[in-house]
């Protein structure tokens, strides 16, 4: 478990970053050359490179270098077991609130406190 706990760790730190999650979500169209997936971005190629080490450590995107061109593109093994990780958290929430439902709709309504001074 340790194990698949250090690799979400590192693909969350990864999509904390917002330049990092523009890249994954321009990657999730198909694979990009280094210098496409700067052209938006205002900052200069050795910025967006490091961001790409980041999200290749974290296994979010592979690369190969072909002459001088680096084309990065999407890894969806890590994607696909973040987006698993939220939905088991996600069915546990709404479990815990279904249940909470039921318990509040099945009590009975609380009897109004009586006032001071009202004697009946």
């Amino acid at each position: 478990m340790a194990k698949y706990s250090e690799s979400l760790d590192r693909a969350f730190h990864a999509l904390a970053d917002e330049t990092r999650r523009a890249i994954v979500a321009r990657l999730v169209r198909g694979p990009a050359t280094v210098s496409r997936l700067a052209e938006p971005l205002d900052m200069s190629l050795p910025a967006v490179m490091q961001h790409l080490h980041v999200l290749e450590s974290a296994g979010l995107v592979t690369s190969e270098k072909t002459g001088r061109v680096r084309t990065c593109q999407i890894d969806p093994r890590t994607l696909r077991a973040a987006e698993e990780w939220i939905a088991s958290q996600r069915t546990s929430w709404e479990q815990r609130l279904d249940r909470l439902d039921d318990l509040l709709t099945q009590q009975p309504p609380a009897p109004p406190a009586d006032q001071e001074g009202n004697t009946s």
